[in-house]
């Protein structure tokens, strides 16, 4: 993609610090930084350090670093959701609230304050704060637009949602359909007599009132829905600006990474096996599997017969000894983007995280779906009943597969003639289509630019 010549405009960038938040906002604040903005990017100080290749590559990016405010649901230092997994939150979203007056300072100190807050759509405790400061808030989806709007129908309608067994979504194309277990966690977990809670809820309902909101998918693979988001918005203030992950231009097999891990010699014991035939296991960042999942899942890859790669927390350790050398088991981190590159990789195990999909898609690579939680339900629902490029083979967060037929749909799945396999190869290629130069998603970050680039500087902060 050409730069364009705009400059100067300083936009505040705020991620929700969670991996799957993070890394794709990473991504487009590279790209911001590359097309003439100035960037500020908060950070706590646990977090800085997943900022240093953006800060390396990019002069006009800085770090506004400020402490995290304690408590009393967080453990003394966390300060990211993989240190604690989901139930970290809500409480990270409403420590990260206090930090309203720290930016005011800094913000009322600067002498080019940002024209602009892009944050994460965790944050939305920040469009208030951006409408004391008299600047516009953008919103970013690191997920995709079917699921921003489900979540959108949910925080507006969320004592009904809660009193259904199905929700059906009729303003949305097709009418989707999901049971109340399939929601988002949202819906499940909500508790309207809690405060947290509740700043959470108004945040999530108040990005609908924000100035636009971006979006990481692309134009083949959710079209109509983004259609249904700029029918909520209005024209010309939603952008579907992805994969994110194909604009930074950063060495794959190190992105994501915070520490020593192992887990490259398995592109060497990739080399080694047939062009399609491995299956990839990786649940993410923050799903810690049960012992009885773990064995489960061990056995049937094992009765499987299919070659596999299987990454496990490393606190949980080697859960095959069979000794078979069928698989390979990498503790800790692995360099997942490569490996669902690798010519032998032919399938992936998922939990259907919005990050895991959108690289298994420009992989061209067919998922084998376990929804668990959060947005997964709803993107392996767009995989599998919209594109066809995924199968079922089990479902639940705390669902114990039986082994044998888990076994019997991994080597289903893994065979040469699936349709699925073929389907996924397509979508790869419209996936890269749309960020070349003329596709719909370079197309979209273009006007992302432009508009950001055209912000007036603010003339007035509202007192806080």
């Amino acid at each position: 993609m050409k730069k364009l010549d705009h400059q100067g405009a300083h936009i505040l960038v705020f991620p929700f610090p969670a991996q799957g938040h993070m890394l794709p906002l990473l991504d487009l604040t590279h790209h911001l930084a590359t097309h003439g903005l100035t960037i500020t990017i908060l950070v706590t100080p646990k977090n800085l350090p997943l900022l240093d290749p953006l800060l390396a590559s990019s002069p006009s990016i800085k770090p506004l670093v400020l402490k995290f405010p304690p408590h009393p649901n967080l453990p003394p230092g966390v300060e990211n959701v993989k240190d604690i997994g989901n139930r970290g939150n809500v409480p990270i979203v409403n420590s990260l609230a206090k930090l309203q007056e720290p930016i005011i300072e800094w913000f009322k100190a600067h002498d080019n304050p940002p024209v602009a807050i892009l944050s994460d759509f965790f944050l939305g405790w920040t469009h208030n704060l951006a409408s004391k400061l008299g600047i516009h808030r953008l919103v970013f989806f690191s997920s995709g637009a079917f699921l921003t709007g489900v979540l959108d129908y949910i925080c507006h309608n969320i004592t009904l949602v809660r009193s259904q067994d199905v929700t059906t979504f009729h303003d949305m194309p097709g009418s989707p359909s999901l049971s109340f277990e399939h929601l988002p966690s949202l819906a499940r977990l909500y508790k309207d007599s809690d405060p947290e809670w509740n700043l959470f809820l108004d945040g999530q309902v108040a990005s609908s009132s924000s100035w636009g909101w971006v979006v990481n998918t692309f134009d083949h693979l959710e079209s109509k829905y983004m259609e249904y988001l700029s029918k909520i918005m209005g024209h010309g203030r939603v952008f579907g600006v992805g994969p994110v992950s194909l604009l930074n231009g950063s060495d794959p097999i190190t992105r994501g990474k915070s520490d020593s891990g192992s887990g490259l010699d398995v592109l060497k014991w990739l080399d080694g096996k047939p062009n399609g035939s491995v299956l990839y296991v990786c649940f993410g960042s923050q799903k810690f599997l049960g012992s009885e999942q773990m064995k489960a899942l061990g056995t049937g890859l094992e009765k499987s017969g299919v070659p596999y790669v299987w990454v496990v927390k490393q606190e949980q350790g080697d859960p095959v000894r069979s000794g078979s050398g069928r698989g390979m088991v990498i503790n800790g981190w692995a360099p997942q983007v490569s490996i669902l590159s690798h010519e032998a990789v032919g399938g992936f195990l998922s939990h259907c995280g919005w990050n895991s999909v959108l690289e298994a898609i420009v992989a061209g690579v067919m998922i084998l779906a376990w929804p668990m939680e959060a947005d997964q339900y709803v993107n392996a629902k767009l995989l599998v009943e919209d594109h066809g490029v995924a199968v079922r083979v089990c479902e639940g967060n705390d669902t114990v597969p039986d082994s044998g037929v888990l076994a019997r749909k991994v080597a289903e799945s893994m065979s040469e003639d699936r349709v699925e396999k073929i389907k996924a190869k397509e979508l790869k290629d419209k996936a890269l289509e749309a960020v070349k130069e003329g596709g719909s998603s370079s197309k979209e970050l273009d006007r992302l630019v432009k508009e950001l680039s055209n912000f007036e500087p603010q003339k007035k902060v509202v007192a806080s």
